[in-house]
């Protein structure tokens, strides 16, 4: 099983609090694998949105244009269907309607020579929160340097 990561959300994890993540494969087209495979994406300001009809959808993903493609090239902010269990749908739905939680993606990447994306079920921080997290990891940061210059 080898795993290559094409690209990762790291604003999300300063952004948002994660719940619970999923592994959801891709509906791609033409040459957007291409692209993935030379790290063309974008996962910035992108989120997943649930369909009355039980389906998942990935919205403001950023694939770009292939390079080498002709003119049937795909369009970069498409629309992309996510593949998910049913129960899995199901399980996010319910969560979903929950207030103030979204479906927001960490990473895209190749699993045994399919496109995955993991997303993960999230709840925005508020400002202090952000402010804490910072806090938290610079005194960690000081705390590491000075136990290396004592040993």
């Amino acid at each position: 099983m080898s795993i290559k990561i094409v690209v990762q959300n790291r604003k999300a994890r300063h952004e948002y609090h994660i719940l619970d993540t999923w592994e959801a494969g891709m509906v791609l087209v033409g040459t957007e694998v291409k692209s993935l495979r030379d790290s063309k994406a974008n996962l910035k300001d992108s989120h997943a949105r649930l369909t009355r009809k039980g389906e998942v959808f990935l919205h403001n993903m950023h694939i770009s244009p292939y390079e080498k493609g002709n003119i049937a090239n795909h369009d970069p902010l498409r629309v992309r269907k996510l593949l998910l269990h049913k129960r899995e749908i199901r399980k996010l739905k319910g969560k979903v309607q929950e207030k103030g939680l979204t479906l927001i993606p960490l990473k895209v990447y190749f699993k045994d020579g399919k496109a995955k994306v993991e997303i993960a079920l999230c709840q925005g921080k508020k400002h202090y929160d952000k402010r804490a997290d910072i806090a938290k990891r610079d005194a960690k940061r000081d705390m590491d340097r000075s136990m290396k210059y004592k040993g």
